[in-house]
């Protein structure tokens, strides 16, 4: 309804998203956006008929590997009260299960809220809205307010992101926030600005690529390594032939070790071995 609402004030260029990546806490569906821009009396200047066979790949890779698909999402007032961005949720999810919290989701987004009015309420776009649902998760996980914060909290009550954001948290949270030695650190800091030709010398020498040195400017060592130890992308068959598709769920079953298909003038036989398995 944003979406549709947009276009009528006079926008041309909305966000949407490919099904089933699409809806809950994701983008809009594109198709159900051109559907209604139509309905409204709108021409989109897309072709959705290339864009299904995409769709229907995604939707058969998302089913065979157990991955939720997207599917419209209720509406809730309370996300015009947290406002936290979709993938910032997903986020919440990812971090209370590493602490065995999972089921604490509903009290981050309301402690987001909370935390939000106390930093004076701050728009919840990147990096701002990070600050708050950081610090709303660890108040949860923690189980007190404020007993322990994140740098960026204390960076953004420092006026370190903008001396208005400080001037208008809460006086009461603010001295809480900055009344540690962590604060007293960062307060007396001065932040690094280095040249390109530091940041070059420090993390790749003259043989690195723009690309490659603002990986490494940007990720841990750690994370590049695993990312390129993962190797390629992995390729899913989704053809549409019902015997290709029956074969590749098939071989997808951890308890399947042979497969046989016959018709005639055609027999097939898949055998899994040891060194396969």
């Amino acid at each position: 309804m944003n979406a549709l609402e947009a276009v009528k004030l006079g926008i041309r260029i909305v966000n949407t998203g490919i099904p089933p990546l699409a809806d809950g806490s994701a983008l809009p569906s594109i198709f159900n956006v051109a559907h209604n821009l139509r309905a409204l009396g709108y021409r989109p200047a897309i072709d959705e008929e290339i864009l299904r066979p995409v769709s229907t790949h995604l939707e058969i890779v998302a089913k065979r590997e157990g991955f939720p698909l997207g599917t419209p999402a209720e509406y809730d007032y309370e996300q015009y009260l947290h406002q936290v961005p979709g993938g910032m949720i997903s986020n919440f999810g990812h971090q209370l299960r590493l602490v065995g919290k999972e089921s604490q989701l509903q009290e981050v987004l309301e402690e987001t809220i909370r935390v939000r009015a106390d930093f004076g309420y701050p728009i919840m776009v990147t990096p701002l809205s990070q600050f708050v649902g950081s610090q709303a998760a660890i108040n949860v996980i923690v189980g007190e307010r404020y007993k322990e914060v994140t740098d960026q909290a204390i960076a953004y009550a420092l006026g370190q992101y903008g001396e208005e954001g400080a001037d208008l948290m809460d006086p009461d949270v603010k001295d809480r926030i900055l009344d540690r030695p962590r604060a007293r650190q960062l307060a007396g800091l001065e932040r690094p600005q280095p040249t390109l030709r530091e940041i070059r010398s420090e993390l790749g020498g003259p043989g690195v690529s723009d690309e490659e040195l603002l990986l490494r400017f940007m990720l841990a060592k750690d994370d590049i390594a695993a990312m390129r130890a993962a190797g390629p992308a992995k390729e899913y068959d989704t053809a549409r032939h019902p015997l290709v598709r029956l074969m590749a769920e098939l071989t997808q079953q951890t308890g399947c070790n042979l497969i046989q298909v016959s018709k005639p003038g055609f027999a097939l036989s898949l055998e899994k071995n040891d060194a396969a398995s």
